[in-house]
């Protein structure tokens, strides 16, 4: 955890954005896999950690704002955890070291928050994100599972994604150290891209180098000789001379900050003439994007700025024609291009997205697209200094796409469907960085990691 004053001043920033009622954090409990002993990795809530550092089950925090008080609801170690768990630091003394004084039972909190509730008190809390927090809050508050769901506090919402939304030096620090673990990770894919290797024996790699240097994975990996399948977790390939293997996978810190990383690798270490055209095309686009980072640019020209690098690429090699602008106008590109440039990172891989996509992305004047490709687009606000996100365009060959958008003659003005068929098995191909706004415009966290057709292919020449 950080010091106890990083925590302390982060609650009172967040009661002065929400100065009246009942503030409620309800921390993470263990989740059964099979049984009830038997449970899944425990991750805590990302917003209970950012307030409250405490990294532990069966915690939930008050921060009482008309009182100017913090509480922490749990039950204290007994007897039986020790004999399972070993010598267990307080409770008391743990809450102390992040700045809180109050400990009570967690019999206490369900009396404390209805008579609060009976006085007519607010009670703000985020959006429940599982089905595990719905009922919690409904049994702490007598309220019906309909009525939780409905009544999640968008003051507090508004708040605490303004609050995170901006990365102090601690944090940036923490996802340095997340990207130098990613840059592990995909050093050791590119070292092991051999024809006759598998993609489980390469994940099983990987997400060991994440255990061992951190927290674990910071979400499913992404790894894949079927790039074209977007978000493809299934690993049970093997790899062929002259595939293409995407790795899409990341790492979160001691302190579960994450990476996301990807890049794309040839199996065999050479990329062909056809992988190198496109992969320089992606390059250039994640290039000029990253220089375009900047406060007070919107994220959304960044989006379309690589959208027309993309589709005059490609245009370059023959898949598509006509005017650049108007294709990508027409959404025309989203063929090949069919996801946003990419999301805030932070405690969640895809920062704070469990308290709403829109509220994260997007603002009262920068609404959400309905054209298919921008419509997935995940983060259009205005960047400011202190955001971190990733940047990851890319290229795709999808084969289910393509014949229906050939099929409806979609988009034929600007797209070479003859062309097209000459990609077939192609698979994708994504670049992604972890980028930092600055003051004066952009960084990418963490050590280099290959990216560039030589660099690549002389980390794959090593092994």
């Amino acid at each position: 955890m950080f010091n106890a004053k990083i925590y302390t001043a982060r609650r009172e920033k967040l009661i002065r954005e929400v100065p009246e009622g009942m503030i409620l954090f309800p921390g993470n409990n263990e989740m059964p896999m099979n049984y009830k002993g038997n449970t899944f990795r425990f991750r805590q809530d990302s917003s209970f950690l950012y307030f409250n550092g405490l990294d532990l089950p069966g915690l939930t925090v008050v921060i009482d704002s008309d009182a100017h008080k913090i509480i922490l609801f749990a039950d204290d170690f007994e007897l039986d955890d020790i004999i399972w768990m070993g010598p267990q630091t307080p409770l008391l003394e743990q809450a102390s070291a992040v700045g809180i004084e109050e400990v009570q039972p967690l019999g206490n909190l369900a009396e404390y928050i209805r008579q609060g509730v009976g006085k007519n008190r607010p009670l703000h809390y985020l959006p429940p994100y599982h089905e595990s927090l719905t009922t919690k809050l409904s049994d702490y508050t007598g309220w019906p599972r309909e009525k939780v769901q409905s009544s999640a506090s968008e003051i507090l919402t508004k708040a605490v994604i303004k609050q995170r939304s901006i990365k102090g030096s601690e944090e940036i620090e923490e996802m340095e150290k997340a990207v130098d673990i990613a840059r592990e990770m995909h050093i050791a894919v590119m070292q092991m891209a051999k024809a006759g290797n598998s993609e489980k024996e390469i994940a099983g790699r990987i997400e060991g180098i994440a255990l061992s240097r951190g927290a674990g994975v910071s979400f499913s990996l992404i790894l894949s000789i079927h790039g074209e399948i977007l978000h493809n977790n299934f690993h049970g390939n093997t790899l062929s001379e002259g595939d293409l293997l995407i790795n899409d996978s990341g790492a979160e810190s001691d302190l579960h900050y994450a990476s996301d990383i990807t890049r794309t690798v040839p199996v065999g270490g050479r990329f062909t003439q056809k992988q190198k055209d496109i992969y320089q095309i992606v390059f250039r686009a994640q290039m000029a994007a990253i220089e375009a980072i900047a406060p007070g640019r919107k994220n959304i020209d960044i989006h379309l700025q690589s959208a027309r690098i993309l589709a005059a690429g490609l245009k370059d090699l023959g898949l598509m024609k006509g005017d650049v602008e108007e294709a990508v106008r027409t959404g025309a590109h989203a063929l090949f291009f069919p996801h946003g440039l990419g999301h805030m990172l932070g405690l969640d891989v895809h920062d704070m997205e469990g308290l709403g996509e829109n509220f994260v992305g997007y603002t009262r004047e920068i609404k959400r697209s309905d054209q298919f490709g921008l419509a997935y687009l995940r983060l259009a606000r205005t960047l400011q200094t202190g955001y971190v996100l990733t940047v990851e365009p890319g290229i795709y060959f999808i084969p289910a796409l393509i014949d229906k958008w050939k099929q409806e003659k979609k988009c034929e003005p600007f797209i070479n469907y003859e062309r097209v068929q000459d990609y077939g098995g192609f698979g994708g191909i994504r670049i992604e960085d972890d980028v930092l706004v600055t003051d004066k415009g952009a960084r990418i966290l963490g050590k280099p990691i290959p990216k560039t057709v030589a660099e690549i292919e002389a980390v794959c020449r090593q092994a």
